[in-house]
């Protein structure tokens, strides 16, 4: 059959039964989990920091989803580009010059002067994280034996969370301090720095040196990563078989890989299922979790801005630690099972976000005395519209006395009314939320949804883009899936705010769970179970007429019936 992999697998399988975490191992993994760190705290940080960054730089909310998005933008672009740097330089570079970028980016936005420095800051840093997350996951999946495979990619988002719990906790201590957001963004250089040193020191994927026929080096690289009673020999002799037939392919369509890619069934699919993974993680809309998740929570009601920033540090908390659940699971349970409920689950709390929404608008408290200046902000009647994402209006509450007042960029503060002045213990000038008693179902929901989405749809897209692909078509594979997930984060982030303003936001979460179901639907269809396969049998799920080896047995016995019928 055209482009399916003929392969032996049974000494990779051997290898895999024998290996053991070896001391290079263990250092490759805990490198490769800072990697996600770098991805994990730019995510976290930008919540909090965009919060503490308005009360020093004027920014409108198209300058705040600019900003935001810019990471986003530049990642889904040189995501997209990594998988030339993979297949020409290999993982181990690539993922240097990521983590080296990375650290320039955070000393410029450390240092930004204004809005626009702080926007050329977060396009590097972009770089950095489009190589990292989409070279990362591959280097360990290529290191790894099946037997850990699973629990070994997870570090990697362990990684990604990790960073988003601790950019937490440092933007809830520095959410006080005068100038504190220049810290927060420019301490993401740390990590940089530990993974540029740590992979000076890391061989290259042992798969990567196969293809570029450096066999010696592999069976030496995956010695020291199986341990000594392994049997590496068989395993790169599997590799090695693997690589030339898929060589064969290669130079049948003229080095024309992505065509190669489209006409072989396996690749084909593989790739469908690893862009809907990836896809499906952002429109479940776990990044507008985490990227908005104190304006969320602020706009549900919790109007100090310290107050936010640490709940939304509890919120990556509770993100971090789920992701632990995955890894128990992913080489027990399996992808599938997980992916789908994980899923399901985000459904069912982005519902019960949504309807919280709903009941916090229902009792928001209207306006009683419109204001006297005749503006925009006097027509409005309700909380609710007053304090709405797109309007320069803020609420303010003085005893019984509430009214809707148009707000100073200088100082934040009404232009006009009792909240013209500083303000007393029985007022409050809400701006972007309402007073609300119902603030605790939206902080529920977020620790549900994460509870439900961290250990399958957090993770699984990551761990199956990495072990489903032919190696001839890894690189480009791996790099049209990732960049799919940056793609659709820039999509999902810079249109949050938008759609609130068009759809409530008890809509946006209603509209989020809707289009989450249409994935469960999805995958229930498309995705096989990957554990325990090794990456050289992995084409031998995506063919859709395979037959496993007990329907094999069934078969070959009907077929002998038939024989002894006939003589």
């Amino acid at each position: 059959m055209t482009g399916a992999l003929v392969v032996d697998s049974k000494g990779g399988a051997a290898a895999a039964d024998d290996s053991r975490m070896t001391p290079l191992g263990i250092v490759l993994v805990t490198l490769s989990a800072v990697s996600g760190i770098l991805f994990g705290y730019d995510t976290g940080v930008v919540s909090g920091a965009m919060l503490v960054i308005k009360s020093s730089i004027v920014l409108t909310d198209f300058w705040h989803e600019l900003i935001v998005a810019g990471t986003i933008a530049s990642a889904w672009v040189f995501s997209l580009i990594g998988g030339y740097w993979t297949d020409r330089y290999g993982r181990r570079k690539t993922i240097l010059a990521a983590a080296m970028v990375f650290t320039v980016g955070s000393l410029v936005m450390g240092f930004a002067t204004g809005k626009e420095m702080l926007l050329v800051g977060r396009l590097i840093v972009g770089v950095g994280v489009g190589l990292a997350s989409m070279s990362t996951p591959m280097y360990i999946a290529e290191s790894s034996s099946p037997k850990y495979r699973g629990v070994l990619v997870l570090m990697y988002t362990v990684g990604v969370t990790g960073g988003q719990f601790v950019a937490g906790i440092i933007s809830g201590v520095l959410s006080g301090a005068d100038q504190g957001w220049r810290w927060m963004l420019g301490l993401g250089a740390l990590p940089s720095v530990v993974l540029v040193v740590g992979f000076l020191f890391l061989p290259e994927s042992p798969r990567w040196l196969v293809a570029s026929g450096r066999l010696d080096d592999a069976e030496a690289v995956l010695r020291r990563l199986r341990g000594p009673d392994a049997k590496v020999s068989e395993e790169v002799k599997a590799i090695k078989e693997a690589c030339d037939e898929q060589l064969k392919q290669k130079q049948q369509v003229q080095q024309n890989v992505l065509m190669q890619i489209l006409r072989t069934e396996h690749a084909r699919r593989a790739l469908f299922l690893s862009c809907a993974l990836q896809a499906y993680q952002q429109l479940g809309g776990i990044n507008t979790v985490m990227y908005y998740s104190a304006s969320i929570l602020k706009m549900s009601g919790i109007g100090d801005d310290s107050t936010a920033i640490w709940l939304s540090a509890g919120v990556a908390g509770v993100n971090c630690v789920c992701t632990f659940i995955g890894m128990v699971f992913v080489d027990r349970l399996g992808r599938r099972p997980l992916a789908l409920g994980s899923l399901f689950g985000a459904c069912v709390s982005l519902v019960i976000l949504g309807l919280g929404f709903l009941l916090m608008d229902h009792t928001a408290p209207p306006v009683t005395d419109v204001n006297t200046l005749g503006d925009a902000c006097a027509a409005f009647m309700g909380c609710s519209a007053c304090t709405s994402p797109r309007t320069m209006c803020g609420f303010c509450v003085n005893g019984n006395s509430t009214s809707c007042w148009p707000r100073d960029e200088d100082t934040n503060l009404a232009l006009g009314g009792a909240c013209m002045s500083p303000l007393t213990a029985d007022m409050e000038w809400a701006v972007g939320y309402c007073p609300s008693t119902y603030s605790w179902i939206a902080v529920a929901a977020l620790v549900l949804y994460l509870f439900c989405f961290a250990p399958g749809m957090g993770a699984i897209p990551w761990v199956v883009n990495a072990e489903v692909h032919s190696l001839w078509a890894r690189d480009l594979s791996t790099s049209i899936a990732t960049s799919s997930n940056w793609l659709l984060n820039l999509v999902v982030s810079i249109s949050f705010l938008s759609l609130i303003d068009a759809l409530t936001a008890a809509g946006a979460f209603f509209f989020y769970a809707v289009v989450a179901f249409t994935g469960v639907i999805l995958l229930w269809f498309i995705q096989p179970e990957t554990k325990g396969v090794s990456l050289e049998d992995m084409p031998s799920l995506f063919v859709k007429h395979r037959i496993d080896a007990n329907e094999n047995s069934a078969v070959e016995s009907k077929i002998q019936a038939v024989k002894t019928v006939d003589a």
